[in-house]
């Protein structure tokens, strides 16, 4: 955070006050918060974070065993809308798809510029 360090100091050490008041043993153990954050931070795509926070969690004294698990429970929810988007339209997206035949000459208004 240097750069918000040397910019904007006071938001710097706000964002490290919030950290220091949330990371610590309260109604959750500090192990248990890491294992959040590593979750959280895979559902992020933030890979630095991962790192940081998984290095955190076993300071904490968290097994590799409880990453991976909070991992895979990030890996869950992450699928979980997917199935949940398909039925977006109050029917399956795929049968919508599939119930008309796709032409060359029809505009795609969608966001693959097609």
């Amino acid at each position: 955070m240097s750069f918000f360090n040397e910019t904007l100091p006071e938001t710097a050490e706000a964002f490290g006050q919030m950290r220091n008041s949330i990371f610590k043993d309260a109604f959750l153990d500090l192990k248990t918060k890491e294992l959040i954050a590593v979750a959280s931070s895979v559902l992020m795509r933030c890979q630095f974070c991962v790192d940081t926070h998984s290095q955190r969690a076993i300071a904490a004294g968290a097994a590799k065993e409880e990453i991976a698990e909070a991992i895979s429970v990030a890996m869950f929810v992450a699928a979980g809308p997917q199935i949940g988007w398909t039925n977006i339209y109050k029917e399956n997206i795929y049968d919508k798809i599939f119930e008309k035949d796709i032409k060359e000459e029809d505009d795609c208004n969608c966001c693959c510029g097609d």
